[in-house]
């Protein structure tokens, strides 16, 4: 072998351990980056994963204020609603129970005036009357049951067309005094005249007579 052989042999030998180690450098410095690469790459999935799930709470928590709302809504149209109607019931409520009290009122004072009147009334004997009590004690009698009836259609007309009108019993017109009184004097009138008719004529004849002698 010549010397010129034996000097390349012995640069290639030498070259070659300096080639393997600059492959073996890169070799070794590719991993490092690739991992960390991936590392990344696997945060920032799961950083999207994150954001994601937030967005999807956030859409969440939107809906349910929504839904939130309108029943907050629906709920003052109800408060209103109710509101108005137990307000304008109250009122006619208690207008109804003070009416009704007034009535309550006026009906025990009814009573009251009635129990009164039929006490006495119920009192007056007539048959008890002796013959110089009759004028007295009738006229009496009958000034308690005028006043009886005046008050009786006093308090029918008073509670005329209520609710309580049915209390109230119609009055039984046995007689009817205006009426029955003018037609019997008429008839003792018409009876009497029709009676003294002759004498009527004759003094008037004998006064003729008389007037026209002298």
């Amino acid at each position: 072998m010549s010397r010129l052989t034996e000097t390349r042999a012995q640069r290639l030998n030498v070259a070659n351990p300096t080639q393997m180690e600059m492959r073996a450098d890169t070799t070794s410095g590719s991993a490092p980056i690739s991992e960390d690469f991936e590392g990344k790459l696997v945060a920032a999935q799961q950083q999207l994963e994150q954001l994601k799930a937030q967005q999807e709470r956030i859409e969440q928590e939107k809906l349910e204020l929504e839904e939130l709302n309108e029943r907050k809504e629906e709920f003052l149209l109800g408060q209103n609603d109710i509101s108005d109607r137990l307000a304008t019931s109250l009122t006619a409520i208690d207008r109804e129970l003070f009416e009704m009290r007034q009535e309550m009122e006026d009906l025990e004072q009814t009573r009251q005036c009635f129990a009164d009147h039929q006490q006495k009334i119920d009192g007056i004997n007539p048959q008890s009357w002796t013959r110089e009590e009759l004028k007295s004690e009738l006229k009496r009698a009958i000034s308690f049951l005028d006043l009886a009836e005046d008050e009786y259609e006093e308090a029918m007309e008073h509670f005329k067309g209520g609710r309580r009108s049915g209390v109230f019993a119609p009055a039984k017109k046995t007689s009817k005094k205006a009426s029955s009184t003018p037609s019997e004097f008429t008839s003792h009138f018409k009876q009497g005249f029709a009676f003294n008719l002759p004498l009527i004529i004759a003094a008037a004849i004998a006064y003729i007579i008389y007037f026209f002698t002298n």
